[in-house]
């Protein structure tokens, strides 16, 4: 058996068992279920903390490594403007996807959810804020390199890496040439850690599921029950939708792609992190036959700029909310509040939780009560899971087509 075939094995096997064992506890050991979700979480975070300590060397060291060899300027904004035309038409199939269906199988309507102890949403309602322009600029240019790696702002790294990249690649190859030549040490080196780290992946993984399970049970599923099928066929149809324009433009090369890109999926899966495996999914799209000069490029903006997964979630939930309450929303009032969330989520990446801190802003601004967050908290763990990995197949399926479209994907 390969390496990575045993690895992923591992990692199924790590879920069924922190289901298992998150499952003993809850049921036979309540009192201490707290505790046990407390502790045993530290697994999880070993492996996150592991991953954000590589992110922003990886970013910095490729991005500019790629810009600074592509030499050609035209090529820099040409792969840009086909970056983000793919990451704005999928954000506004995304939004859409989840407001057609929401609309149409009306959970919200249907669900029975008491509404009474909205304490557990004060944090995240305190945390938002409407959208501000001065915001948004302010998270996305750097007030220092430092400052954005010490707190893993990606979008800041990538602004600054763009700008070095292209201000090496004007300077004449051999007089930058040791200066490349050392990042893309630094690259290599990095990505034989990312071999190393993700064979703690089981354990994060273990950690994660069974510490939710410990404290939440199974008896949650059977309370939201309704909610949870409609939003996961909403996802099943985004799946189809991405799945069928990926594989208009990469042929039967798609089923290799997914076959590349399943322990990514997995992962993110398990640990409702997309951003915990970036550095592998760098990995395998190279190895896929993305050319690693765009891979390097579209990679980290897509992380700010194509989370497909989280995007049709903030329309369904937001909508759920407003239906729980029984507020009926008039449809050109539902295609502003597409609009703005299509905007003022572009500002928000990095954030924790940032899906729900855009749906608390975006029904303050649309007189729905924002204490209803609280409504969908306790489940909100598990949808993580399945928009993260939306996420990571909407970012992988951009890198591959912007690839295919520049003549950049090796067989």
């Amino acid at each position: 058996m390969k390496g990575q075939n045993k690895l992923f094995f591992a990692i199924i096997f790590a879920l069924i068992l922190g289901v298992v064992l998150g499952g003993i506890v809850h049921t036979t050991y309540p009192d201490s279920k707290e505790e046990f979700a407390k502790n045993i979480k530290l697994l999880g975070t070993i492996f996150i903390r592991l991953i954000q300590m590589i992110i922003a060397p990886l970013v910095f060291s490729t991005l500019v490594v790629g810009i600074a060899k592509m030499g050609d300027i035209k090529m820099v904004g040409r792969v840009g403007t086909k970056a983000m035309l793919w990451f704005i038409t999928a954000s506004l199939v995304s939004l859409t996807i989840g407001l057609v269906l929401v609309n149409w199988l009306e959970p919200g309507h249907v669900t029975q959810l008491p509404i009474t102890d909205t304490s557990s949403a004060s944090e995240i309602v305190s945390n938002s804020k409407g959208f501000s322009m001065e915001d948004f600029v302010k998270h996305i240019i750097p007030k220092s390199l430092f400052e954005a790696f010490a707190t893993n702002e990606v979008l800041q790294i990538v602004v600054f890496s763009v700008m070095f990249g292209i201000a090496l690649s004007a300077m004449g190859e051999d007089y930058v040439k040791p200066v490349i030549k050392g990042l893309d040490v630094i690259a290599h080196a990095i990505l034989k850690m990312v071999g190393y780290i993700m064979w703690v992946a089981p354990l994060g993984v273990f950690g994660a599921i069974s510490a939710v399970v410990a404290t939440n049970g199974f008896e949650i599923f059977k309370v939201y029950a309704i909610y949870l099928r409609d939003f996961f066929f909403a996802l099943a149809v985004l799946w189809a939708v991405l799945l069928l324009v990926g594989y208009m433009i990469l042929g039967k090369r798609l089923f290799e792609l997914l076959r590349r890109i399943k322990e990514p999926l997995l992962i993110a899966f398990s640990t409702t992190s997309s951003e915990a495996v970036f550095p592998k999914l760098v990995e395998e799209l190279e190895r896929f036959g993305c050319n690693s000069r765009i891979v390097s490029f579209i990679l980290p903006l897509g992380y700010s700029f194509n989370l497909d997964g989280s995007m049709m979630y903030m329309t369904f939930a937001s909508i759920f909310i407003a239906q729980i309450y029984g507020i009926d929303m008039p449809l050109g009032q539902q295609i502003i509040m597409l609009l703005v969330l299509m905007l003022t989520s572009k500002g928000i990446a990095g954030v924790p939780r940032a899906s729900l801190v855009i749906i608390v802003a975006a029904c303050g601004m649309f007189d729905i009560p924002v204490e209803g967050i609280a409504l969908i908290l306790p489940i909100d763990h598990f949808c993580d899971m399945g928009r993260s990995m939306t996420n990571v197949l909407g970012n992988a399926l951009a890198t591959s087509a912007v690839s295919k479209w520049e003549g950049q994907l090796e067989s």
